[in-house]
């Protein structure tokens, strides 16, 4: 298995060939659970959304269409896909994670004061907040140049779109992220 190209392991896992699943996965699941843990922020939630990515692997394979993209894409598209999926859940049902002060463990202290870390932690949720409120064009185009670290031209050949638009989109997203970030 492990010399087998990836379309060569998804034709095996169309026909329910368990190794095949296995050899993708050992291949690909930290990565895919990296970019789960970028998005969501939260280890628990990137193992799940890691598994979930597989099992639709194994239940949804016949849905791969090669000509548009590689695999590695496809299972990274899934991941970040399951993963914006879960912070609009959150964000539409927010007191599901919410805690109660007594649950509440102090932030790490930095340099023996705890105001840097709460500063830090706070920022990083302001940024994801406002990258989930990016339009999916967008969010796409940042997440495969600042995650993945994607050139301009990469991103178009990726997505099958013109250079000046991946530009554009870049461009459109920084400043709409920019502009998010200052008004939080």
């Amino acid at each position: 298995m492990q010399q087998l190209e990836d379309p060569a392991l998804i034709d095996l896992i169309i026909q329910k060939n368990e190794a095949a699943l296995g050899e993708l996965y050992d291949r690909y699941h930290r990565l895919i659970y990296s970019i789960a843990l970028h998005v969501v922020g939260r280890p628990e939630d990137a193992e799940e959304i890691a598994l979930d990515v597989f099992t639709s692997v194994w239940e949804k394979a016949g849905t791969y269409q090669s000509e548009r993209a590689k695999v590695t894409t496809w299972l990274t598209r899934m991941a970040r896909n399951r993963a914006i999926d879960v912070l609009r859940r959150e964000s539409v049902r927010p007191m599901k994670h919410s805690l109660s002060w007594a649950q509440v463990s102090p932030m790490p202290a930095v340099d023996g004061r705890p105001e840097p870390a709460a500063h830090l932690a706070m920022q990083k949720e302001r940024v994801r907040e406002a990258i989930a409120n990016l339009p999916e064009d967008q969010r796409e185009v940042l997440a495969l140049a600042y995650f993945k670290g994607y050139s301009h031209s990469e991103i178009a050949r990726e997505l099958d779109i013109p250079l000046g638009t991946a530009k554009g989109r870049i461009r459109s997203g920084m400043q709409k992220l920019r502009a998010l970030l200052h008004d939080a």
